[in-house]
């Protein structure tokens, strides 16, 4: 009896346990669907894993706490979304500048968009219909925005073309119509200095009080920020208050400042601090010059020397020419730009001071009859308020419609 009973025992602990695991496995997944779900690479990930990139910024924990944000791990992101915005573009090689920076860009452009932003949107919405005599007031709206007179007819050419196929119905589609033109026109090239060489070489120029020396600090700042050996030439020697602000910019950014003394030549500290440059590993060096005046031609010949004298101290150099404008001086900045252009190689233009202007429309002008690119436009006094121009956000900040419009004129 005693026998009976055990082995009826043992039979009940069994089942007990047999139903046990029948539970846990209806709970669990079959081993191998889950080894898949293991094994398995997410849509979105990129078949290698990125390395990050060292900006000399924010440490790299702080960097990571904002990859979350986007919805993806930092592995499966490329090195320049470690990167902060403001630099992004110069470590990718031209990358866009992120989408999200478009409504900061548009505030910087508020005044150019209570301009004649704001007129031709105050014509488009009271339009009853889209006619030859609407695209005439466009014209006139265009021209006091500096838009210029052959750049205009360029537009307004296409425009008509567009209205002869019956194309522009309706406010919005004539929107597009002028964006779609001013990114044609824009997008010849643009985005920052590319370090090319070892060291870099960027001759800037431009008549007095354009902010020469203003925007090689902001550069300096940018590119010290990138862990990149940076170093400012005083080449503007006639002018004791440049070579000082130039070192205060230096001082600030931690680059090496070459000058001479004062009133000496430009061409003699150009060669200095090329030869400097080269000895000491600097990835770049900006030179400043002195301002000059565009009609005054003994003193375009001497900036022509200057630049003559970088090529003798290193092959191919300067390996940048670029040319700063005061965007508030409008048509005025336009022929600066064409005299600039006729005795120098120039490689961009720096458009400075466009947050106070209500004639933005100088940029198209600038890039359609000149055919040289923008490469960096000043909207504000900060070191990032210097941003690198790419047509496609510049051209949505500027004419893109939607909740942040401006008032009507």
């Amino acid at each position: 009896m005693t026998t009976v009973a055990i082995v009826v025992a043992l039979i009940v602990v069994v089942a007990v346990v047999v139903a046990a695991l029948a539970r846990a496995k209806g709970q669990l997944s079959p081993p191998s669907s889950q080894a898949a779900r293991q094994t398995s690479t997410p849509r979105s990930a990129p078949p290698g894993r990125a390395t990050p990139v060292s900006t000399g910024g924010a440490p790299p924990d702080q960097r990571a706490k904002s990859v979350p944000r986007m919805g993806l791990a930092p592995e499966s992101l490329p090195a320049s979304a470690l990167v902060p915005d403001e630099a992004r573009a110069s470590v990718s090689g031209g990358a866009r500048v992120p989408r999200k920076d478009v409504a900061n860009l548009r505030k910087g452009l508020a005044v150019a968009r209570g301009g004649f932003i704001a007129k031709l949107s105050a014509l488009f919405q009271n339009a009853k219909e889209f006619d030859p005599a609407l695209l005439a007031q466009v014209e006139e709206i265009m021209l006091t925005g500096d838009v210029g007179p052959k750049t205009t007819g360029a537009i307004l050419t296409r425009l008509r073309e567009s209205l002869g196929r019956n194309e522009l119905r309706s406010e919005e589609s004539v929107w597009a119509a002028l964006r779609e033109e001013s990114t044609r026109i824009l997008a010849i090239g643009g985005g920052g200095i590319r370090i090319t060489a070892k060291p870099t070489i960027t001759l800037m120029v431009g008549v007095n009080g354009v902010g020469k020396t203003t925007t090689i600090g902001k550069l300096a700042t940018r590119y010290g920020a990138l862990n990149k050996k940076v170093i400012l030439a005083a080449g503007d020697t006639f002018r004791a208050a440049a070579v000082q602000q130039l070192e205060v910019w230096g001082k600030r950014v931690g680059a090496e400042v070459i000058r001479g003394k004062e009133g000496a030549d430009p061409g003699a500290v150009a060669f200095d601090a090329t030869n400097r440059a080269k000895e000491g590993g600097a990835d770049l060096l900006f030179v400043d010059t002195a301002g000059r005046l565009h009609t005054k031609a003994p003193l375009m010949d001497e900036i022509k020397k200057v630049r003559r004298t970088i090529g003798k101290a290193m092959d191919g150099a300067p390996h940048e020419t670029l040319l700063v404008l005061d965007g508030t001086t409008g048509q005025n900045a336009l022929q600066q730009a064409v005299m600039f252009r006729d005795a120098l190689d120039l490689t961009g233009i720096v458009l400075t001071k466009l947050d106070g202007t209500a004639k933005g429309g100088i940029v198209l002008a600038i890039c359609d009859e000149l055919r040289v690119p923008v490469r960096y436009v000043g909207l504000g006094e900060r070191a990032e308020d210097l941003r690198e121009f790419q047509a496609e956000e510049f051209v949505e900040a500027l004419f893109g419609r939607g909740d942040e419009d401006v008032a009507a004129a």
